[in-house]
């Protein structure tokens, strides 16, 4: 967890009082002035020399103090470059300082072998060589023990070159690689998105799509699902680390990806430029667009007209036994007697992504309930309205993996909290159990218990009488964002 301080500067107008004009009082009143400044100058002289002796602790060193975290401060913010972003020839170079991935940089004669499951970098003989070989695991969930441990590690080894016995390169790329591992939690939309994905495009960026990308443990319906966004990454095909047993030859090789937060991208921390998970969007703009024309072409033809002067409210709705709105056909109603057109979403595994995109796209509100198809907020335009529900005891993990991320994207989020009398564990438990009167206790007993009570336990029934006001809310909010973008338009026209 991580602090932020604030400097918090206070303006008042209580020191008013204290302020004296120098033309009310004529020539006594500032002769006193005179001499209570030249009195104050002395004492706060003698304070400065008698300090040490008096309190224990040099003024000075006070300054000192100050001046070197002023310099801590300054070091710390210009600094942008993270470690092993420029090495020399023949280095092997890893940077483990990051609490969510290691990364790896090799250049020079890099050379894969799948059947060792190892990296050679080849060095002149007469280089005196004492890089120590690597293991490097490239998957964004560090510290998670558990899962890590179903992930393929890469050996990183450094070789003297012998032109005799080197393995000769079957393929040789003229750009960098980037390795990494779709293993883990792959197969969740939240973990495709926030441990692969985005870190990809963070760690890819600086190539400006020169670059290979290597996967490990690699699955075809990975690259069928997210293909259109890898070729907005890369000019070149994917290649398969354990299915394809030629020798790739690289000059360079980054091994792992850089993850920032959760489903985001900090400027900041960008190496080539200041991009933000707005330019992310933009990336699935462009990688969905082609499919979305030929699904509009196909719509026109078999799809009945919609009043699209109404803003369009998309229910991403639960395939499953838990977090499912167990009113959501009423909520229907509602959304549209409130004045929105209402389209209902239940994406599945095999649901194409080009065609969610296009829903969500062309939204106003999204409304979920806390879960992995949350990340489809990813999908909506900036200043639209994204309505989270909050069922109990997910408090934290709804804002800190959506909430947050969601406003980062410029998005207007509303987490609305459910009552405890809108969970179907009111029915089952009762309003005086821990379960219901302090979810916090149950959390704080481990994952387990928030999975199976909250997460795998818990359906959701809406007070539509108290959501109403939420939907109200979100309708006038994008009827006024609707006039505002459109005024501009019918000036110009």
């Amino acid at each position: 967890m991580v602090q932020h301080q604030r400097l918090i500067i206070h303006h008042g107008r209580k020191d008013e009082r204290f302020r004296v004009s120098a033309e009310e009082g004529g020539g006594l009143k500032r002769a006193k002035q005179k001499f209570l400044s030249l009195l104050f100058l002395s004492i706060l002289s003698c304070c400065f020399i008698l300090s040490p002796y008096l309190f224990g602790f040099s003024t000075l060193s006070l300054l000192d103090s100050f001046s070197r975290e002023s310099e801590s401060l300054s070091s710390y913010e210009s600094f942008t470059s993270p470690l092993c972003s420029d090495i020399s020839n023949g280095t092997i170079c890893c940077d483990r300082t990051g609490l969510r991935s290691d990364i790896c940089v090799m250049k020079g004669d890099v050379r894969t072998s799948s059947a060792s499951s190892s990296l050679f970098l080849f060095t002149s003989p007469t280089k005196n060589n004492t890089t120590k070989p690597e293991k490097i695991k490239p998957y964004t969930r560090k510290w998670e023990t558990s899962v890590m441990d179903t992930v393929q590690e890469l050996n990183l080894i450094t070789k003297d070159s012998n032109k005799s016995s080197d393995p000769v390169c079957d393929v040789y790329h003229d750009v960098p690689a980037v390795f990494f591992s779709t293993g883990g939690y792959t197969g969740n939309v939240y973990h495709e998105f926030n441990d692969g994905i985005i870190p990809l495009f963070i760690t890819s960026q600086r190539f400006n799509k020169k670059v290979v990308f290597v996967i490990v443990e690699y699955h075809d319906w990975w690259e069928m699902k997210y293909g259109d966004i890898v070729n907005q990454l890369s000019d070149y095909p994917l290649v398969d680390f354990n299915g394809d047993s030629r020798t790739h030859c690289f000059k360079e090789a980054t091994v792992g990806l850089r993850i920032h937060d959760e489903l985001t991208v900090n400027s900041t921390l960008m190496v080539n430029g200041n991009q933000t998970i707005v330019d992310f969007r933009n990336v699935l703009d462009r990688a969905y667009s082609p499919r979305i024309q030929s699904l509009i072409q196909e719509a026109n033809e078999t799809t009945t007209t919609v009043d699209i002067k109404k803003p369009k409210l998309v229910i991403m709705s639960r395939n499953g036994s838990s977090r499912a709105i167990l009113n959501e056909n009423l909520l229907v109603k509602l959304a549209e007697q409130t004045g929105f057109n209402v389209e209902v979403l239940r994406p599945d595994k095999r649901t194409e992504m080009a065609k969610i995109y296009r829903s969500m796209n062309t939204s106003d509100v999204m409304i979920g309930v806390h879960g992995a198809a949350m990340t489809h907020f990813l999908f909506l335009k900036p200043k639209t309205v994204f309505i989270q529900i909050v069922p109990l005891g997910t408090d934290w993990a709804a804002e800190t993996y959506y909430g947050e991320p969601a406003k980062k994207l410029g998005l207007k989020y509303v987490g609305y909290k459910i009552t405890p009398e809108e969970s179907s564990l009111y029915d089952e438990y009762g309003r005086d159990d821990p379960v219901i009167r302090d979810p916090d206790s149950l959390n704080d007993k481990g994952w387990e218990y928030t999975k199976k009570i909250y997460l795998q336990g818990q359906n959701v029934k809406l007070d539509l009488r108290r959501f109403r006001e939420t939907l109200t809310r979100s309708y006038d909010f994008s009827i006024r964002r609707r006039f505002r973008e459109e005024v501009p338009r019918l000036l110009v026209t």
